[in-house]
C-alpha cells in the first residue's frame, strides 16, 4: 500500500464545528472550542498519522465579514491556507440549508481546481430524510458543475468521522511524512496554554468581552515538579476589566482554576498559574498592537 500525505485546509463559516471536528479526528484537544464565533484566531496545524499516511489539517478562523483589523487578519488566515492545500475540507452546518455566507465562501475562496470535500456537520439532528436531502442539495448546488465529495458527519459524537478520513486519504497524493509520527500539532506549549486560558474566559463571560480579549504568556518556566506560568489578559475597555476580575476577584479566580486544571491535564504536571488583567484600548483596530500580540499573517 502506497504512503500518502498532504495538506488539508479546513474552511467554513464561524461556529460550524471545524475545531471540534479536528479535535475528534486527532483524539486529543489541540484547538479550543466554544459556541461563540471567532474562537479560532490563527491557522493551526493538526497532524494525523496512520499506516496509510499523514494528513496535515490546517484549521482556520471562521470566514465572516471583518469589522476590525483583527477581523481582516482572521479572513486573511483562512484565505492563505487555500493555495497551499492538496485538498479542501469545507465544513458546513448540515442542520440548515446553505446560506449567503456559504455561497460567498464557495464563490470567493473555493473557486479553485483543488478538490473539495463537503462535510455536512450536525445533519444527524434533522430527523426528516426529505429535509436532509433538501439541505444536502442546497450545498451541492453552490458548486454548480464542480464535482465535490460529500460526507454527512457529527463532529460532536464522531459519527462518520472515520468515513471522512477514508475519503481524505483517497484524494491525497503519494508523499512522505512531513512530521514525526508522534507529533500532532505545530503549536508550541506557550501558544496552546494561552489559548486554553482564552477559552475559559470565552466560556465564562458574555456579550462583547470574548472578542475583545487577548492572552499573552509573560513567563513560562518548567521545573522538575511544577511549571510556573504567568499570563496577561488584555481587554479594550475598563468595564471589561471589571467583568473579568469579578467581585472581589471571583471571576478571575474561577477562570484561573479552570484553566490551571486543563493545563495540568495537558502538560501532565502540576502548574502554578498567575493571571493579570491589563487594559490596551482598541487593540483590535491597531495594526502595531496586533503584530505585538502575534496576529500577523505569514
Amino acid at each position: 500500500m502506497s504512503y500518502k500525505s498532504g495538506f488539508v485546509a479546513i474552511i467554513g463559516r464561524p461556529n460550524v464545528g471545524k475545531s471540534t471536528l479536528l479535535n475528534k479526528i486527532l483524539g486529543q484537544k489541540i484547538v479550543i472550542t466554544s459556541s461563540k464565533p471567532q474562537t479560532t484566531r490563527r491557522r493551526i496545524k493538526g497532524i494525523f498519522t496512520s499506516e496509510k499516511g499523514q494528513i496535515i489539517f490546517v484549521d482556520t478562523p471562521g470566514v465572516h465579514k471583518p469589522l476590525y483589523k483583527l477581523g481582516e487578519f482572521l479572513l486573511e488566515e483562512a484565505k492563505m491556507s487555500i493555495p497551499e492545500a492538496d485538498l479542501i475540507l469545507f465544513v458546513v452546518d448540515g442542520s440548515e440549508v446553505a446560506g449567503r455566507g456559504d455561497k460567498w465562501i464557495v464563490e470567493n475562496l473555493l473557486n479553485t481546481e483543488t478538490h473539495v470535500i463537503l462535510a455536512l456537520n450536525k445533519v444527524d439532528t434533522i430527523k426528516s430524510m426529505e429535509k436532509r436531502d433538501e439541505i444536502v442539495e442546497s450545498y451541492k448546488a453552490l458548486f454548480k458543475d464542480k464535482s465535490v465529495t460529500n460526507v454527512k458527519i457529527s463532529a460532536k459524537t464522531g459519527r462518520n468521522v472515520d468515513d471522512l478520513v477514508k475519503n481524505i486519504y483517497r484524494k491525497l497524493p503519494k508523499g512522505p511524512a512531513y512530521y514525526p509520527e508522534d507529533e500532532i500539532t505545530d503549536q508550541n506549549f506557550k501558544t496552546i496554554v494561552a489559548e486554553m486560558i482564552r477559552e475559559k474566559i470565552i466560556r465564562n463571560t458574555k456579550e462583547e468581552v470574548p472578542h475583545s480579549i487577548a492572552v499573552i504568556i509573560d513567563y513560562f518556566r518548567e521545573e522538575e515538579d511544577i511549571t510556573n506560568i504567568a499570563a496577561n489578559i488584555f481587554v479594550e475597555f475598563e468595564s471589561q476589566k471589571g467583568i473579568i476580575i469579578g467581585e472581589n476577584g471571583s471571576m478571575l479566580k474561577k477562570i484561573g482554576t479552570e484553566a490551571r486544571q486543563e493545563v495540568e491535564k495537558f502538560l501532565e504536571k502540576k502548574v502554578f498559574l498567575d493571571l493579570n488583567v491589563k487594559l490596551k484600548k482598541k487593540w483590535r483596530k491597531n495594526p502595531s498592537v496586533l503584530k505585538q500580540f502575534g496576529y500577523k499573517n505569514e
